[in-house]
């Protein structure tokens, strides 16, 4: 590097730069200019990097046309802010037609100064669709979470350009003109690489390995199979929640284990394999990993939990099979974790009557093969603590997690098999603002709805939401203290009798045990039910602090599980874990 000049202290170049290296990205055509200046001055004090100097943009895209097609490699321009990032769209066309991986990064000072009557300010965010793959901006780097965002886009537009065939890619980096150039190091970049069918498939890393599913269409048996093959071979565990509709031999529901004040119930896992779509998990951010990898059809870079290295760009059951071998037979750390939840199971305490204490009550009593669809928020963390029987199937709204329309989309199930018990639990505030549903002339009889009214939205009012500290205050107009008849006991009962409805109410758990003989019938009658259960905030509040304090110290848990871990070897102790959990 030339002496005391090394590269910009602007973070978002930083990591730009530090993925063309890792990438082996080398070739540059640099046009002169001052936007751009922090890029092309630390490419030029890196001899790593190939460099080229081309005055017309025009021809400079071109060239990089010419200089792609040859050496088989991808070439980055990059210009001044005003017109010049302009003149490279005749030669980013022809990349787009011939498929060649040319990477243009433009600089410009910020959106605050576009539509300003500011000199060489020009909107860049939407290139012609046939110029361009795929456009991305990366902004100024202040904190961590920006530093994660330009890391993700920049690997994103990156493994663009040898997608699907390839093509160029637009990169548009913000710059503040810094005149720093001391940095000596590049950061340490979490490289990201795309697998598709037909590449060769990476090797398994050693050491702890699970499976984390997220919401998730329905498996098919040949799935579920070849996930639980997977397992066998590599001593994995399945990471789920209700959402995820995996059955499988292999599955943990963790939500309550990981609620607990002690949060070291999971050891670090080496790698994860994620697959599914959006979880709405309390646990989903806490389990601890040292590398994703994920695998989706999309092929896209999806990473909620900031570890992502691999995306498998192919189906789930291809990688399965490919990782999996028949021979495995390998269950000690399902068997472990097994051991570890069932001791906080065993240790639930007396719960207040809350929507916890009903969700403990009924998860168990549900009819064999109903399909269970759970509504938002505290309903769904609530019911997330519980296992269901065995056979009985849950989806959930999680792609947004909005109130809008859990009963419609229940309604909807029911609709596919008419045979099917379809039921719902519902808070009041997504029961009200989606209950024109229950007047549609289709509902069928085999629909059976939990409606718990607190009359004020309780998530709002859980210590552990952020409108706690307005306490009282909260209810004018954070929560929803007043609405929909203010737990009139007779506003649902009349609305739901008059539509054909069967109806119930609970005030206390008596009521409510009472009221379950009916809801829980395996048989399709004659009519639809409809059970209300009146709760309130307090209750729901404290029954989630005592289940959250089940363990409270690290030390608590290992000494309680010492004798559970000892019992668990060998055929006997797998069977006994088993009995606990209630599987077969």
């Amino acid at each position: 590097m030339e002496k005391n000049k090394f590269y910009t202290s602007e973070r978002n170049v930083q990591i730009v730069i530090a993925l063309l290296k890792a990438n082996g990205i080398k070739k540059i055509i640099a046009s002169p200019g001052t936007t751009n200046y922090t890029l092309v001055g630390s490419l030029q004090n890196d001899p790593w990097f190939e460099m080229y100097s081309s005055v017309d943009e025009r021809s400079a895209a071109y060239i990089a046309c010419g200089l792609a097609a040859e050496s088989s490699e991808p070439v980055v321009l990059t210009c001044t802010g005003s017109t010049a990032s302009r003149n490279y769209l005749p030669g980013l066309t022809e990349a787009y037609y011939r498929k060649l991986p040319v990477l243009a990064i433009t600089s410009h000072q910020g959106k605050d100064r576009l539509g300003q009557l500011i000199f060489q300010n020009i909107d860049r965010s939407t290139p012609p669709r046939d110029a361009v793959k795929l456009s991305v901006e990366l902004p100024l780097i202040k904190d961590e979470r920006d530093a994660a965002f330009v890391t993700m886009e920049a690997n994103k537009a990156i493994l663009e350009l040898r997608r699907n065939g390839g093509g160029p890619v637009h990169i548009n980096m913000f710059t503040t003109y810094s005149r720093d150039f001391s940095v000596k190091e590049l950061p340490a970049v979490r490289v990201m690489k795309r697998i598709q069918a037909w590449d060769e498939m990476p090797v398994l890393p050693n050491g702890k390995i699970c499976v984390y599913v997220g919401s998730h269409v329905h498996f098919t048996p040949q799935q579920t199979e070849a996930i639980d093959c997977f397992c066998a071979t590599h001593d994995a565990v399945v990471i789920c929640d209700h959402t995820s509709g995996y059955y499988g031999k292999y599955g943990l529901l963790p939500t309550l284990a990981q609620m607990q004040k002690a949060k070291t119930l999971f050891e670090t896992f080496d790698l994860m394999v994620h697959i599914g779509e959006v979880s709405a998990a309390t646990f989903a951010g806490s389990v601890p990993v040292n590398e994703i990898w994920r695998v989706s059809e999309d092929g896209e870079l999806r990473d909620p939990f900031k570890k992502l290295t691999i995306v498998f760009q192919m189906s789930e059951l291809a990688f399965f099979k490919h990782y999996g071998n028949d021979k495995g037979d390998k269950h000690t750390a399902i068997d472990h974790y097994r051991a570890v939840f069932s001791e906080i199971y065993n240790n639930i305490p007396e719960l207040p009557f809350s929507n916890i204490w009903t969700a403990s009550q009924l998860s168990a009593r549900l009819p064999k093969g109903a399909l269970f669809h759970i509504s938002a928020s505290n309903s769904r963390r609530c019911w997330n603590m519980f296992h269901l029987p065995e056979g009985v199937k849950c989806t959930s709204n999680v792609g947004c997690c909005g109130i809008d329309g859990c009963t419609s989309s229940m309604i909807g199930s029911s609709l596919a098999n008419p045979n099917q018990l379809c039921y719902l639990v519902t808070g009041d505030l997504a029961f009200f603002y989606d209950l024109n549903s229950l007047g549609n002339r289709h509902v069928g009889n085999n629909i059976r709805i939990l409606l718990i009214n607190n009359t004020i939205g309780a998530e709002f009012k859980l210590s552990s939401h952020f409108c706690y500290t307005f306490e009282e205050e909260a209810d004018k107009y954070m929560a929803a203290a007043g609405h929909y008849g203010a737990k009139s006991p007779t506003l649902v009962k009349h609305y739901a009798e008059d539509l054909g409805f069967q109806y119930f109410s609970a005030t206390n758990k008596e009521e409510f045990i009472s009221a379950l003989e009916s809801f829980t019938n395996p048989q399709i009658i004659d009519q639809p039910m409809l059970l209300e259960v009146f709760t309130n905030h307090k209750d729901e509040n404290e029954a989630l602090r005592l289940m959250t304090s089940i363990v409270n110290e690290p030390q608590t848990i290992q000494n309680k599980v010492a004798s559970a871990l000892h019992s668990v070897i060998g055929e006997k102790g797998v069977s006994v874990v088993k009995s606990i959990l209630g599987k077969k």
